[in-house]
C-alpha cells in the first residue's frame, strides 16, 4: 500500500462544506456570497479573549493582501491557506509528490492534502507567535482567573486555530455556493476598509500629520505657507507626505488593471450540433489573475517570520530588526518593497534614523529594489504556471471542456488532441507572459505607494478581483439565461 492509499481516506473524513447537488441560482450565491461577507467583517470585530495590549503583530505590513485584523479571532486572515498551497504546489511542481492534475481524482487528492495543509499551517504559524513572546497572554486576566500565563496561551491559540478553520470554511461556501473565491472576497473587503481609512482617517500620524488625505489636505493648506509648499522641497514634501504620489499611483493602477484584464485573444468556437451556434474562448493577458502575487508576498512573509523568531533568540547572521522591519543582513534584501520609504535614498535614511540603526549604503538599496523584482516577476511566473494546473485551467482540462460543452475549433477535427493543441498554443505563453507583467505592475505600485498603506500588492489584487468579480456575476447571470453555455461551465 502506497503513502497515497493510506492517505487518501483520511483526506476524505476532513471536514468540508457539501456540494450543491444541482445549479444554484445566481440570488442565492449572491446571498450565500453576502453573508459570508459579513460573518468575516463580523469575526474582524471579535478581539482574542486573553490577549495582552503588549502583543507584536508579525505580519502588520502584510494585511493588505493576508485579509486578517490584528488582535481579532481571524487574526492569521488566509496566511494558511496561501502557505499550504506554496508548499504542496512546490512539492507537486518538484515531483517529489507524483500528481497529474489534469485527473480528477489528483485533484481531488490534491485538495484534501492542501485542506489536512491549512490545518497544519494554523498551527505553525500561531505558535511562533505565542511561544516566541509576539502574542502575548494578559496576566491580569491570569490573576483574575487564578490560573497561570500558559494556560490563557492555550486559550489564545484554541481562538486562533478557531478562526483560521472558520477562515477556511467560509473560502469553501463561497467557492461552492456563492461568487468567486472566498479569499478573494476577504482580500476585497480588507483593503476597501484600508482604502477608505487612508482617504478619511483623522487620527495624527508619528510626524504630526492627520493620517487620511482629505484631513491631510486640509491641515497642510491651514498651517503650510504657500512659499514653502511652491518650493523644491515643498512640491516633494506634497508629493510623498502630502499624499499625491499615493493618490496618483492608487489610480493609474486601477486604469491598468482594467485595461489589462479586458486585453485578451480569443480562440473561435463552433457547436458541432447546431448549425450557426458559434462562441469564442478568451485567454486574458492575466490569464491565470492576480493571486500568484499572494503566494510570492505569502513566501517573502514567511521569510520575514523565520528571521524575526530567529533574531528574538539572539541569531542575527540573517539580519537584526525593529520590530518587523529588517535592518540589515540577508533579511533586508529578501523583505518586499512597500513604498518610496524603502527606496528613495534620503527617506530611507530618515526611516532607519527614526529606529537608530544605520543607514544602508545606495548600492544595498538598489540591491534590494533588484532582489523584491526579481522575486516578483520570476515568481510571477512560476505561480501563475502552478495556478492554472492547480485549477484546472491548463491547456488540457480546457481542451477537455470544450469538448465536453459540444464546442469545436473550426477547421479542426473534433476531438480533445485537436483542441489541445490549439489551446496549448495560446496558454502557456499567455501565462509566462501575464505572470511576469503582473510580476512588473506590482513592483512599480510598491515603489509608488498607495493610498492606505494598502501596498502595491493589496491594491493590484483588490482591483483585479473586483473586476473578476464583476465578470463572474455577469456569467452567472448569463447562465441563468442560457442552460447551453451553463453546461460548458459544468454546471448541471
Amino acid at each position: 500500500m502506497t503513502l497515497r492509499d493510506t492517505l487518501e481516506p483520511f483526506f476524505n473524513k476532513l471536514p468540508a462544506v457539501a456540494s450543491p447537488e444541482k445549479h444554484v441560482h445566481f440570488k442565492d450565491k449572491l446571498w450565500w456570497t453576502l453573508g459570508v461577507l459579513l460573518l468575516y467583517f463580523a469575526l474582524a470585530n471579535v478581539p482574542l479573549f486573553g490577549m495582552s495590549q503588549d502583543s507584536v503583530d508579525l505580519f502588520e505590513s502584510y494585511r493588505a493582501f493576508f485579509a486578517g485584523a490584528s488582535g481579532s479571532l481571524i487574526l492569521l486572515g488566509i496566511g494558511p491557506i496561501v502557505t499550504a498551497s506554496i508548499v504542496l504546489q512546490l512539492l507537486v511542481g518538484a515531483d517529489i509528490i507524483k500528481l497529474d492534475l489534469s485527473d480528477p481524482k489528483d485533484q481531488a487528492f490534491f485538495q484534501g492534502a492542501q485542506k489536512f495543509l491549512v490545518f497544519v499551517m494554523i498551527i505553525l504559524e500561531a505558535l511562533p507567535q505565542l511561544l516566541g513572546g509576539y502574542i502575548q497572554p494578559d496576566t491580569g486576566l491570569a490573576s483574575a482567573l487564578s490560573v497561570g500565563p500558559g494556560v490563557i496561551t492555550f486559550l489564545l491559540l484554541i481562538q486562533i486555530f478557531i478562526g483560521g478553520a472558520l477562515i477556511l470554511f467560509m473560502d469553501e461556501v463561497v467557492s461552492k455556493w456563492g461568487i468567486g473565491s472566498g479569499v478573494g472576497l476577504f482580500i476585497v473587503a480588507g483593503i476597501s476598509q484600508q482604502i477608505v481609512t487612508g482617504i478619511f482617517n483623522w487620527q495624527y500620524d508619528s510626524s504630526g500629520l492627520p493620517v487620511g488625505l482629505i484631513p491631510k489636505w486640509i491641515y497642510i493648506a491651514q498651517n503650510v505657507g504657500a512659499d514653502y509648499l511652491f518650493s523644491g522641497e515643498g512640491v516633494v514634501f506634497m508629493l510623498v507626505r502630502g499624499g499625491i504620489l499615493a493618490l496618483l499611483s492608487t489610480v493609474v493602477i486601477f486604469l491598468l488593471v482594467v485595461y489589462v484584464e479586458s486585453t485578451r485573444i480569443e480562440i473561435p468556437l463552433a457547436h458541432s450540433a447546431v448549425r450557426g451556434a458559434r462562441g469564442r474562448f478568451p485567454v486574458k493577458l492575466i490569464y491565470a489573475s492576480v493571486l500568484p502575487m499572494i503566494l510570492v508576498r505569502a513566501l517573502q512573509a514567511n521569510i520575514q517570520m523565520i528571521g524575526i523568531i530567529l533574531a528574538s533568540r539572539g541569531i542575527t547572521f540573517f539580519g537584526e530588526f525593529h520590530g518587523s522591519t529588517p535592518l540589515n543582513g540577508i533579511m533586508y534584501y529578501l523583505a518586499p518593497i512597500h513604498s518610496p520609504y524603502d527606496w528613495i535614498p534620503s527617506l530611507v535614511k530618515e526611516s532607519f534614523s527614526s529606529y537608530g540603526a544605520v543607514t544602508p549604503a545606495n548600492w544595498q538599496i538598489v540591491l534590494h529594489v533588484f532582489t523584491d523584482a526579481t522575486m516578483l516577476i520570476v515568481g510571477g511566473i512560476i505561480f501563475a504556471l502552478f495556478w492554472i494546473e492547480t485549477t484546472g485551467m491548463g491547456a488540457k482540462p480546457t481542451a477537455q471542456k470544450i469538448f465536453n460543452s459540444g464546442m469545436q475549433i473550426p477547421g479542426f477535427r473534433r476531438n480533445i488532441s485537436s483542441i489541445e493543441k490549439v489551446t496549448q498554443r495560446y496558454i502557456p505563453k499567455v501565462t509566462v507572459i501575464g505572470g511576469a507583467f503582473i510580476g512588473i505592475l506590482t513592483l512599480i505600485a510598491s515603489l509608488l505607494g498607495t493610498l492606505g498603506s494598502t501596498s502595491g500588492t493589496g491594491l493590484l489584487l483588490a482591483v483585479s478581483i473586483v473586476y473578476r468579480l464583476y465578470e463572474d456575476i455577469a456569467s452567472e447571470q448569463m447562465m441563468e439565461m442560457h442552460p447551453m453555455i451553463r453546461s460548458f461551465f459544468g454546471e448541471q
